[in-house]
């Protein structure tokens, strides 16, 4: 029997009629408007697509949404007086800077300069750290819409075994720290693995987050398992995932398409995050 599709589309729909109803009700009841402020850097197509999905996400739920679109050439100082302009205004709440970002920019240094506060992307190491030592802070947009997504659907995490392939800090580790607060036993593999298939077929659930296309094949999955694709490729004109999908879904008990999988969870939450971060700020329960 085929794997049930963890359909990312629809999950984020729902999950944008909550977030509108609770930003309409921060509205009406305490006159807050959430704002996303968001910077891109040059004309990169695939940044421009990624910048326009979020602000018509964040217009969709009715966040207040600021889009500065930057010279490639812009110098570092100016990009950090702008965060500091943002991190100043009462009426933003989050703060993006969409990466990748042109080579005289340093990401770190700009990463760090976005207050903690407004860190909706869950980059800044003070929300990391907040991330592994279980305190309260943003969590990466990707790994809390993955989360979000075995969770809406009823798999089990708490005594399962997780298997992570990839180790970056914007999805492998801060999945693999986000399973384990759930009582998952959390396998990380990456490209130094020896003998991947081992591992993964141990795996209950199982997120390949590495960006090489059909990574995963049938017979490296554990029957029943949850299979949750991270990676984009784009092969041929087509975008195709790390998992063989067509070979995998008669394996597996539940696997995510791509695109059409956590992709959609990803901008979600980022509109969560934001709505969390204006309800904070305001001392909204």
């Amino acid at each position: 029997m085929s794997a049930q599709i963890l359909d990312g589309k629809q999950l984020a729909a729902a999950l944008r009629q909550e977030i509108r109803r609770d930003v309409e009700e921060l509205r009406a009841r305490w006159g807050i408007v959430p704002g996303l402020a968001v910077l891109l850097v040059g004309d990169d197509p695939a940044s421009q697509s990624y910048v326009r999905g979020k602000q018509k996400a964040s217009t969709e739920v009715g966040i207040h949404s600021v889009v500065e679109r930057l010279p490639a050439d812009l110098s570092e100082r100016t990009l950090l007086e702008r965060i500091d302009h943002y991190n100043e205004d009462p009426s933003i709440h989050g703060i993006l800077v969409q990466l990748p970002l042109p080579p005289q920019i340093a990401e770190d240094r700009v990463i760090t300069r976005i207050s903690p506060t407004k860190d909706v992307d869950g980059f800044h190491p003070w929300n990391v750290g907040r991330l592994y030592s279980g305190g309260e802070g943003f969590v990466p947009c990707t790994p809390a819409g993955i989360l979000e997504m075995i969770r809406r659907n009823r798999i089990e995490i708490s005594g399962a075994h997780a298997v992570v392939v990839g180790r970056s800090g914007i999805v492998g580790k801060p999945v693999a720290q986000l399973l384990l607060r759930e009582n998952a036993t959390v396998t990380i593999c990456h490209s130094k693995t020896k003998n991947l298939e081992f591992y993964t077929k141990q795996a209950d659930i199982l997120v390949a987050a590495v960006g090489r296309p059909g990574l995963i094949t049938a017979d490296m999955i554990k029957p029943g398992a949850a299979v949750i694709d991270v990676g984009i490729t784009r092969v041929d004109g087509r975008l195709v995932g790390d998992v063989d999908f067509e070979a995998v879904k008669e394996r597996a008990g539940w696997i995510t398409p791509v695109p059409g999988g956590v992709g959609p969870m990803t901008i979600a939450m980022l509109l969560y995050n934001t709505l969390w971060s204006a309800k904070r700020m305001g001392n909204v329960q």
